[in-house]
Formats: structure tokens, C-alpha cells, sequence
């Protein structure tokens, strides 16, 4: 069953109530439940828009979800396995960084042959 697209103007509001701390980190980290709903609606905007089960996309300690086609994971660790912190992914969801910058800068793990396909899907929304 393909994962429910949230609504993009929902996801756009949520990724702007925190915009400010993701262009610039002297922000102050914005309350918790706005940076949980803008990291829920934009990583459920990722698993809508390449539905599937072989990567899956953890940002703790929000949620993770399962997308893009091809092999579908059921039991166990994941064969592929994205990781990052809240920031990290909505700068990534955002477009505000890439998937290798974020891998070289050490925010971003990534395990398994099909993990890094993310970049492929990314950004999901824009970070204004």
C-alpha cells in the first residue's frame, strides 16, 4: 500500500515555522512539536512520492519510513538504512544540502547498495 501523501500546503507550513533555524544555526532550536511536524509531513512527502520498501529513512527521534520500489524489507535490520537528525533532514528536504555533502560533513549515514538512491528523490519541498 502506497504511503498517503500529506497535504503540500500542511508540509510548506510546517518546514516555514522553522525555516529560520535551518538557513542559520544562531538560531534557537524552534519548539519541539513544530520541528516534529515539519520532519513527519516532509519524510511522509518522501515515502508518497517514491513509494516502496527497500530504503528506510530513520530520523530520530521523530519516525522513520519506508520507500522507494525494488525489494521489499519485512523483518530484521533493513538492508538499506538512511540516518540523520531532524535538522539535518529538513535541510536535505529542503534542498538547503545535499545528500553527499551531508555524507562528508559525517550528519548523514547511509548503509546499504540502494541508500544513497534518497538523492534521487530530494528535495521534497523548499525551505521558505
Amino acid at each position: 500500500m502506497a504511503a498517503r501523501r500529506p497535504d503540500p500546503a500542511q508540509t510548506q507550513a510546517a518546514v516555514s515555522a522553522v525555516a529560520a533555524w535551518l538557513h542559520d544555526d544562531t538560531q534557537p532550536e524552534p519548539p519541539r512539536a513544530d520541528v516534529a511536524a515539519a520532519v513527519r509531513l516532509t519524510a511522509r512527502t518522501l515515502a508518497a512520492r517514491a513509494p516502496g520498501a527497500s530504503v528506510e529513512v530513520r530520523i530520530a527521534p521523530f519516525v522513520a519510513v519506508q520507500c522507494i520500489s525494488g525489494p521489499k524489507h519485512t523483518r530484521g535490520n533493513p538492508p538499506n538504512v538512511v540516518e540523520t537528525d531532524p535538522r539535518t533532514w529538513l535541510r536535505l528536504a529542503t534542498g538547503l544540502i545535499t545528500v553527499p555533502d551531508a555524507v562528508a560533513g559525517g550528519a548523514l549515514q547511509l548503509s546499504g547498495a540502494r541508500a544513497a538512491e534518497i538523492a534521487d528523490w530530494l528535495p521534497v519541498t523548499n525551505s521558505e
